[in-house]
């Protein structure tokens, strides 16, 4: 019997919000860990971008599988896929004030607002740098990824 996907019960409106992110970048896991550090609630899960929990992603390609270069951060929150800018808004919004704050960009155009983040994830390994591998959560930590 195959194995049950994890987006199988994405209509479960008590589900934590779960980021998925591209595990090898720098820009990537410094975000995650300023996430963990001001998520008091232990709210958000995380999984890699690179990990078999994001083959279910709506709207990836596959050739962006292939080649591990996932170009954009994901939130799942209550069965809804969140990419991009908004992604990081609806995490801004989730973890409450003061970072609610920016959620007020919301109503710039999310086709400018996602221009810059394509101009900033195009260039994030140039810009930050890129490891060999993904992240190993700390033993504290690892319940917290999938």
């Amino acid at each position: 019997m195959d194995k049950p996907s994890p987006f199988q019960s994405m209509k479960n409106a008590k589900e934590n919000p779960v980021i998925f992110f591209d595990g090898v970048c720098n820009l990537c896991n410094g975000f995650v860990q300023f996430v963990i550090k001001r998520d008091k609630g232990l709210r958000f899960k995380f999984a890699s971008l690179q990990s078999e929990h994001a083959l279910d992603i709506p709207v990836f390609s596959k050739s962006s599988k292939e080649t591990n270069d996932p170009s954009t951060v994901v939130l799942r929150h209550k069965g809804v896929f969140y990419y991009k800018s908004t992604a990081i808004l609806e995490m801004a919004r989730i973890l409450g004030f003061p970072f609610s704050l920016i959620y007020i960009f919301r109503f710039f155009p999310k086709s400018i607002r996602d221009a810059i983040y394509d101009r900033v994830a195009s260039n994030r390994y140039k810009w930050f740098g890129k490891k060999d591998s993904c992240m190993m959560p700390t033993p504290d930590l690892k319940g917290r990824f999938l």
